[in-house]
């Protein structure tokens, strides 16, 4: 009964907001999206290159009076975190610009923390706490959706190593026994008799 009412009360004081994308950017073209934030609210936007090109990409985040409020610029992975200031529609877009040819994937991970007033009601340790082991919940989940981005690039790159050295491998036997068969068929030239009559 005290685990409901402690999920109860969780669910209830830390509305949590989690979104986990995965995203195909155009080269030269650019992808925004946004979250409408009220004043102390959190949000932290989490990204990831996972495919194409240099696995590189510009990254912004704006208020809603369009001031840039974090900036990173040709980057594979990221991390912005804002407390919003002043209501309204907050900004976040990826960039690829840059890039004339190369597409990029881009996985992110867009999460916050809605602002409950601590004099609006008196907050026990007990849900202090519970907030706490919230956000380390959150952060942990964040780790582990980033390694398993980079776990598949490193997958993918190592799946393309092997094939190339696979394909090298069968080339070079080829090649070694067409020069070995040419090889006999040369010396067997010279031990050739040959009779004038």
């Amino acid at each position: 009964m005290l685990a409901g009412w402690l999920s109860l009360l969780l669910f209830l004081l830390l509305p949590t907001l989690s979104l986990a994308h995965l995203i195909d950017v155009d080269a030269g073209k650019k992808e925004c999206f946004f979250e409408d934030l009220h004043k102390h609210d959190k949000m932290t936007v989490t990204y990831q290159v996972g495919g194409g090109g240099h696995l590189d990409i510009d990254f912004w985040l704006t208020d809603p009076a369009n001031k840039v409020l974090g900036k990173q610029i040709r980057q594979s992975t990221g991390t912005i975190s804002i407390t919003a200031e002043k209501d309204g529609r907050h900004e976040y877009c990826f960039s690829n610009q840059m890039s004339a040819i190369a597409d990029k994937i881009v996985s992110f991970n867009v999460h916050g923390i809605i602002y409950v007033g601590e004099d609006a009601d008196v907050v026990a340790p007990i849900e202090r706490e519970i907030r706490a082991l919230s956000n380390g919940l959150q952060s942990v989940k964040d780790e582990q959706e980033y390694i398993v981005v980079r776990e598949r690039t490193h997958r993918n790159t190592a799946e393309s190593t092997n094939s190339r050295v696979k394909w090298w491998s069968v080339l070079q036997a080829i090649v070694l026994f067409s020069v070995v068969a040419w090889q006999i068929y040369y010396l067997k030239s010279f031990f050739e008799v040959k009779r004038v009559i």
